[in-house]
C-alpha cells in the first residue's frame, strides 16, 4: 500500500529580517540585515545582492550600499516563532519543532477533519499570513527529507507538494546541496567526482561515496538520493548534544580572542548541561577561517563533564591543535563548541590525588570537584539575580561579541 504524501515541513521565510520589516513598515521592500559587525540574518532584498548570514558587516555593506542594519527584537522572534508553530498544532499533535522558525508535522490522522494534506498546508499558510503577518513556505511529501527539500524549493512564500509517484522526477534534477547533510565541504568533495545534482549522486557507486565521505555518510546520502527516509515525526525528541557558536567577523587567531570566546561558549553550554543534569563525554570544536573554510576536531573523555572551566580548557586544546595544523591561517571568523554523548547524571567517581598533569580537567579529582562546586554556586546566583549578576572575568572582559547572546539562545537546542 502506497504511503500518502502527508508530512509537512513548514519554514518561515527570512524569519528574523521579516519580523523586523513587520515591526517597522518603513523597512518593507528594502534590503535589511539583522546584526552589525556580523550579519545574523538578511531579508530577501538583501540576499539578492549576495548578503548572507555569517558575513562580516563591512563586506555586506560593500555588496549592498543601501543595506539597513537593525539590532534585533529577540523577544518578538520567540513570540512569533512560537505562534507560528502553534498554528501547526491546531491541526495535528504530531509536530516536531527543529528550530525557532521551522517544524515538521504529520497530518495523516486529521485529513477527515481538515481535508487533504495540500489543503491543510494552504490553510496553515493563510493563517500564518493573516494572523501574524509573516510568510511561511511549506513542502508536503511522503518523507521528512523530501518535505524539507520541497519547502526550500517553495521559497519564498510558496507551497510545493511532491506526489509519491513523482518523487524521483522531482528530486533528481535538484542541486545536491539541497540535501540534508550536504554542506559546503561535502558539496566541494562531491564536485570532485563530478556530482552536482541529486540524480548524479544517486547514480554514483556506493563504494565511491564510502571512499570519499566515509561508510556511514555515504550510505545515508545514497539512501536519501533515492528518497529512502524511514524517520518518523518525534514530538518529544530529546537533544543528544548541546552546542553554541560565536561568529567573530575577522579576528586574529590569538589567545586574547580564542580563550575568552571559548570560555563564554563553555559557560553557556555547561549552564544548560547542569540545569538538566546531563553531562557529556565528547567535546567537538569547530574553527572557521577567514575564507569560510572550517576544520572540526573532537575528543571523547573518560568521564562526562559539565564544569565550565573543564570544557573551556578542553575546547581550547582542540582549537590550538587545529591552528597548529594550519599555520598559514592567521584569521578566524567563527568558533563553535558542542558536547555530545550526553548522559543522565550519575554518582561521580572520585579519583585519587596522583598529581596528574590534567587533574584540573578530571571531574572526579579534587580540583575538578571544586570547579563544579563553584559553577553550581554561580548557577544559584544567576537563578536569583539574573545571568549578568556573576560570571567569569576572562569572558566578561574579553573582546566584544558580534552576535548578541539573546540571538544565540534562540538557536541553541533545548536538552
Amino acid at each position: 500500500m502506497e504511503i500518502a504524501a502527508a508530512i509537512l515541513h513548514a519554514d518561515l521565510d527570512a524569519f528574523y529580517a521579516s519580523v523586523e520589516q513587520l515591526l517597522d513598515p518603513s523597512l518593507r521592500g528594502r534590503p535589511v540585515a539583522v546584526g552589525g559587525g556580523v550579519v545574523l540574518a538578511a531579508s530577501y532584498e538583501a540576499k539578492a545582492f549576495g548578503v548572507r548570514s555569517g558575513m562580516p558587516g563591512r563586506r555586506a555593506r560593500e555588496l549592498c550600499p543601501e543595506l539597513v542594519f537593525v539590532g534585533g527584537h529577540f523577544r518578538e522572534y520567540q513570540r512569533l516563532g512560537d505562534a507560528a508553530i502553534d498554528v501547526l498544532r491546531d491541526f495535528t499533535p504530531l509536530v516536531e519543532r527543529i528550530s525557532i522558525d521551522e517544524a515538521f508535522a504529520d497530518v495523516r490522522g486529521c485529513t477527515h477533519l481538515f481535508g487533504p494534506p495540500a489543503e491543510i498546508a494552504a490553510t496553515i499558510r493563510r493563517r500564518v499570513r493573516g494572523e501574524l503577518g509573516l510568510a511561511i513556505s511549506i513542502g508536503v511529501a511522503r518523507t521528512k527529507h523530501l518535505a524539507k527539500i520541497a519547502s526550500q524549493v517553495a521559497k519564498p512564500d510558496g507551497l510545493v507538494v511532491v506526489a509519491p509517484d513523482a518523487e524521483l522526477d522531482f528530486l533528481h534534477p535538484l542541486p545536491v546541496d539541497l540535501m540534508w547533510g550536504v554542506g559546503p565541504a561535502t558539496k566541494a568533495r562531491l564536485a570532485e567526482l563530478g556530482v552536482t545534482t541529486i540524480g548524479q549522486l544517486a547514480a554514483t557507486p556506493g563504494w565511491s561515496l564510502a571512499k570519499l565521505l566515509g561508510p556511514a555518510s555515504g550510505e545515508k546520502l545514497a539512501a536519501l538520493s533515492w528518497s529512502r527516509d524511514p524517520r518518523e515525526i518525534e514530538t518529544h525528541r530529546r537533544a543528544q548534544s548541546a552546542g553554541a557558536q560565536s561568529a567573530l567577523g575577522r579576528k586574529p587567531a590569538q589567545t586574547h580572542v580564542i580563550r575568552p570566546t571559548l570560555l563564554h561558549l563553555a559557560d553557556r553550554i555547561c549552564t544548560r548541561l547542569r540545569a538538566k543534569s546531563r553531562p557529556g563525554r565528547t567535546v567537538t570544536v569547530r574553527v572557521r577561517f577567514a575564507d569560510l573554510s572550517a576544520v572540526t576536531r573532537s575528543v571523547t573523555l573518560d568521564a562526562p563533564i559539565s564544569a565550565t572551566l573543564i570544557l573551556a580548557e578542553t575546547a581550547e586544546a582542540l582549537a590550538r591543535a587545529i591552528l597548529a595544523e594550519h599555520p598559514a591561517e592567521r584569521t578566524i571568523s567563527l568558533l563553535a563548541i558542542s558536547v555530545s554523548h550526553l548522559e543522565e547524571a550519575a554518582d561521580l567517581q572520585l579519583e585519587l590525588p596522583l598529581g596528574l598533569a590534567d587533574e584540573a580537567r578530571r571531574p572526579g579529582a579534587k580540583r575538578g570537584i571544586a570547579r563544579l562546586s563553584a559553577d553550581r554556586a554561580v548557577d544559584a546566583i544567576r537563578r536569583r539575580f539574573g545571568w549578568d549578576a556573576v560570571g567569569y572575568a576572562a569572558a566578561a572582559l574579553g573582546p566584544a561579541r558580534a552576535v548578541p547572546d539573546a540571538f544565540r539562545e534562540l538557536a541553541e537546542k533545548e536538552l
